[in-house]
This record gives structure tokens, sequence and C-alpha cells, in this order.
């Protein structure tokens, strides 16, 4: 993968933005609970609070990595139409017969059972491939073929 900007699936996004939202909540009802740090309290409750102002923290740090992705998807453009690339809809096929529509996604933050990474195995070996391409990757059990059946939502 590059260090430029990759163009996001309609699906990513949303799911991204629902996590947003969620964490967003998480967020703001840990923040209600933190107290006047000028009131004085027990070593327990200053260390609980701690905690509390930690988490909060951890969860901003969540909302602005969600962010910044958003955003350079946005920069990114449209996913690739001509070959799988990071954003794209591809449907496959797999050497039992099951067809699947994944999503080609930049990364694992989102959990999407149609979500493949593109530093995945399948992920790696999809990217660039065209509809009738047959395209070979390692699986848990081993060697494993897909034929990508359509490209596009």
């Amino acid at each position: 993968m590059t260090s430029e900007p990759e163009p996001m699936s309609a699906a990513e996004r949303r799911a991204l933005e629902r996590e947003r939202a969620h964490v967003r909540a998480e967020r703001d009802a840990d923040a209600a609970t933190l107290q006047d740090t000028t009131e004085v309290g027990d070593r327990a409750d200053q260390a609980d609070e701690l905690l509390r102002s930690d988490e909060v923290d951890r969860l901003d740090e969540r909302l602005d990595d969600i962010d910044v992705r958003l955003r350079a998807a946005s920069d990114a453009g449209p996913p690739r139409t001509d070959a799988v690339g990071v954003g794209s809809t591809v449907t496959v096929r797999y050497a039992d017969g099951s067809v699947a529509t994944l999503q080609v996604g930049a990364g694992a933050a989102v959990l999407d059972r149609t979500l493949v990474t593109a530093d995945s195995p399948l992920g790696r070996a999809l990217l660039g491939s065209r509809p009738g391409d047959r395209v070979s990757y390692d699986a848990p059990d081993g060697e494993a073929t897909v034929t990508v059946v359509s490209l596009g939502d």
C-alpha cells in the first residue's frame, strides 16, 4: 500500500461512520462522568478519575483516526473501475462454486464480514485483477483460488 490517500467503498464509509457515531456516544458518556479536577477526593476517586480520563483520550484518538481516514478517502476520489483496487467492490467465485461480494478496504478497523483488507493474502491477490481473472492466495488450509466475476457496486 502507498502513503497516498486510498479510496473507500460506500459500504466501508457507512461502517466507519457508524463506528464514529458509536465511539462519539461512548466518549460523550465517559466525558460526562469526569468531575471537576479542583475537587478533592480520596486516592481511589482520583485513580478512577484518571482511568476515565485516559479512556476519553483513547476514544478521542480513535475519533481522530476515523476522521482522518474519511477525509483521506474523500480526497482520493472514487474507487477504480478498471481493476480491483482499494475501495473496490468485487464479486468472486470460490473453487467450491460459492459466490461472495467483497469490499477491498485499506484497514481492518472496520469489522465487516464482507471487508477484505488490501494487505491480507486475498486482498493482495485481488489488487489489479479484472473480471475473468483467476487469482491464488494463501488461505489457512493452503493455497486457494478465486475467480473475479465482476467489479463495481
